[in-house]
């Protein structure tokens, strides 16, 4: 079946536009997984502008699974190490982006991410990479030793009709070419309750991370209902 991991940063923007104790991400945390979400995702940004240090903390402590986002930088795998965390995505990070705006680079940074990788997997922490659906840069994932990809479907996220159906195909064609190389695939990025049901023709998915349209959702209908709805539409899938 199909997973669903939950990013509770906006749940800590929500937070931090106030600088007030509440709302907690742990509490929204602890809703989803009752919720039958299968895991937990915050990215710990250089700035923290949102999920802070005591956050990432309460959560490892507290939900089933917990997925870390992060640059591959010195600090934050120092942090992860001493945490470890159940699986880490490794995420390109600018400092004024609104949010992460593309893959990462692995063909550029190939002996860097390696080490990085290296260094995550030995203190047993899975290791995925978050890249665009472009063939060398998962062929330089594997290279670099990740167990994981995370597709970027920002691309296909953000345009619709003919040009979105190219973005899918793309989508498409680097999941069953990750398959082939004995990559295990995951996306997130952009996906809602309208764009869905196109992710769902991408062959190989383990896991969908979602974020902000959940969270979004449930300033209307309550994080257990927004939860569940995804979920709901997530069942068909059966690549």
């Amino acid at each position: 079946m199909l997973k669903l991991g939950v990013n509770v940063d906006h749940v800590a923007t929500v937070r931090q536009a106030r600088l007030a104790k509440y709302p907690n991400p742990l509490d929204a945390a602890l809703i989803c997984e009752k919720s039958g979400a299968w895991g937990i995702t915050a990215h710990l940004r250089e700035d923290r502008r949102h999920i802070n240090d005591h956050d990432l903390t309460e959560l490892k402590n507290n939900v089933k699974f917990l997925n870390m986002e992060m640059a591959a930088t010195a600090e934050m795998l120092d942090i992860a190490i001493k945490l470890k965390p159940n699986s880490c995505c490794l995420v390109p990070e600018k400092r004024q982006e609104l949010t992460t705006e593309g893959g990462l680079d692995v063909i550029g940074n190939t002996a860097y991410l390696s080490d990085a990788v290296k260094r995550l997997q030995e203190a047993g922490i899975i290791v995925s990479i978050f890249i665009d659906p472009d063939l060398e840069q998962i062929k330089a994932a594997q290279y670099a030793g990740a167990d994981y990809i995370e597709l970027h479907t920002g691309a296909f996220s953000n345009c619709e009709g003919a040009a979105q159906r190219v973005e899918l195909d793309r989508l498409i064609k680097a999941a069953n070419y990750a398959h082939s190389i004995e990559l295990k695939v995951n996306a997130g990025h952009g996906i809602d309750y309208w764009n869905i049901a196109g992710i769902l023709e991408i062959p190989h998915l383990q896991e969908l991370n979602i974020g902000h349209s959940i969270i979004a959702r449930a300033v209307m209908t309550g994080m257990e209902n927004a939860v569940r709805e995804m979920i709901s539409l997530m069942r068909p899938y059966s690549k």
